[in-house]
């Protein structure tokens, strides 16, 4: 049966996020990091693909980005991930898949969820317990977003940049965000729609996907619930 064409509207951000085959490592050292960056910046720059917030664990990764045209998304995680899987399989003296199947996608409202997704993201690190801090990971957006850095791979959402007149205001207020946290509920809705690929918003904005789409939006339980596995954070 042939893949549904996934969930894109012109201009609404989406949670991207992909992991290892059987929760292997996708990034072994720095320089895996540093050339995935590198093809991240040349295929969004190519496609018309902002990208707003990163986190790049080991054995998977999170990225927010809005795409400015339906279907570049595709086209560039798609030369993305060919092309780090050859040079990774060459650095490392391996052969064969790296990815558990094809990314996932799920579309975010903008206002309060878009943010919660970014700190969803940042959070990574803290919740992996590889960091005390989410700046103490350096592999994230979370040092723009703290005015520690300028990231050029980084485009700042506008409702990032609507949160203070100047980047001090705004970081003072962003990292209030982060020492908020997540809800174990706002957690278990974060990653149930972004396995289901389906739509993280509130239910007037479900709906209007699912006119406008003929899909459906809204996450729905499958089977028994099961127990969180420890390396979905």
């Amino acid at each position: 049966m042939p893949r549904l064409p996934r969930l894109e509207l012109q201009g609404v951000p989406l949670h991207v996020t992909q992991r290892g085959t059987n929760k292997g490592a996708i990034f072994i050292d720095d320089d895996d990091r540093h050339d995935f960056r590198r093809l991240l910046r040349s295929a969004f720059n190519e496609h018309g693909i902002d990208l707003h917030a990163f986190v790049l664990m080991d054995n998977h990764f999170h990225l927010l980005v809005t795409p400015h045209a339906v279907g570049v998304l595709s086209s560039a995680m798609r030369w993305i991930g060919q092309n780090y899987v050859q040079a990774f399989n060459l650095r490392h003296g391996r052969c064969g898949t790296l990815w558990q199947g094809r990314f996932k996608s799920c579309l975010v409202q903008t206002d309060q969820y878009l943010l919660t997704v970014m700190r969803y993201i940042e959070l990574n690190p803290v919740r992996a317990a590889m960091a005390m801090r989410p700046e103490d990971f350096r592999w994230s957006s979370v040092h723009t977003h703290l005015a520690h850095a300028n990231d050029p791979l980084v485009t700042p959402h506008p409702l990032y940049l609507a949160m203070g007149e100047d980047a001090w205001d705004r970081a003072n207020a962003y990292r209030a965000w982060l020492d908020a946290g997540i809800t174990t509920e706002e957690l278990q809705r974060l990653r149930t729609y972004a396995q289901q690929e389906r739509v993280l918003g509130d239910e007037r904005f479900q709906r209007m996907v699912e006119t406008t789409l003929g899909r459906p939006a809204v996450s729905r339980p499958r089977g028994r619930p099961r127990r969180a596995a420890s390396d979905e954070i």
